[in-house]
């Protein structure tokens, strides 16, 4: 069971929920919860285990090998990323814009374009009795996020077995990140707020899992505030609600100690109950 935890914008409560429902869930469920915004990963804030992993991930980057190379130009007419260029007799690799799809060193007719590892981020697996964090980190400079979600997804699925409920702490937006990250989860959960940017963003949202044919419900965050046109919009597109977690102050203070939330706070473990009974009736 793969469940992934989106939204449209930033600063919704995807941390939020996703690092709760996963400790939550734990105390019942085999959990492992990954934290997927490789740009600027924040679950680690409120999930403390022990470090028991850790490994260093490369993506593939084409090296020129000029006393090989006979400027055929046929690395310049199939990267479709303007990732190598001819210029003259100088050929150029761009790694920030290569998406490591080796058409440039495969079909280059005499090898001068070798595939080598190059350093992009770190992944961590830390463990915490029946709950396991995953927690990848893109290197400073780094332009591309994709390649390390998706070796993040490969060592989950290579380390924990079908039994284990796996949450994944999506990035915000709806651009390749977010793609990446939900497209082979089993149900997408999308938080919102009761604002006219969150229902802006929202829908965008909404339009992507519609796009990517995944099923979806929406948690509505910080309930209370604004209007209801976040819930007009779901009624009348015939999206489940699953959730209203009410804006208190008292969530807004344990967030910003780095604490977990639904032990001290009854109203916002009730919401957590009924997104878990939601997840278990629906999937």
């Amino acid at each position: 069971m793969k469940i992934a935890i989106a939204s449209g914008k930033g600063g919704t409560g995807k941390t939020t929920l996703s690092t709760n429902l996963a400790a939550f869930l734990s105390e019942t469920e085999k959990v492992v919860l990954a934290d997927l915004d490789v740009e600027e990963p924040n679950s680690g804030l409120f999930i403390h285990g022990n470090l028991i992993f850790e490994e260093e991930k490369y993506k593939m980057i084409p090296e020129w090998k000029e006393d090989s190379c006979t400027f055929c130009g046929e690395c310049q007419k199939n990267c479709n990323f303007h990732a190598v260029i001819q210029l003259g007799s100088q050929i150029l690799v761009f790694p920030e814009l290569c998406h490591s799809c080796f058409a440039c060193s495969e079909l280059c007719p005499v090898n001068a374009l070798p595939m080598i590892p190059k350093r992009m981020g770190q992944l961590k697996h830390f463990a915490l009795n029946n709950f396991d964090f995953i927690e990848s980190r893109l290197d400073i400079g780094q332009e591309q996020a994709v390649p390390l979600i998706a070796q993040t997804i490969d060592f989950i699925e290579n380390n924990f077995t079908d039994q284990t409920i796996k949450i994944f702490d999506s990035p915000p937006g709806t651009s390749c990140p977010v793609i990446e990250a939900t497209k082979d989860a089993d149900f997408i959960l999308l938080i919102t707020e009761p604002t006219p940017f969150g229902l802006h963003d929202l829908s965008l949202a909404v339009e992507t899992m519609q796009e990517l044919k995944k099923p979806f419900a929406v948690i509505i965050n910080r309930y209370g505030i604004g209007n209801d046109d976040v819930i007009d919009y779901c009624q009348k597109n015939g999206i489940p609600i699953v959730a209203k977690i009410p804006n208190l102050r008292k969530i807004a203070e344990l967030y910003s100690k780095g604490d977990l939330i639904y032990n001290d706070v009854p109203e916002f473990k009730e919401e957590l109950i009924k997104i878990r009974d939601f997840i278990k009736n629906e999937i």
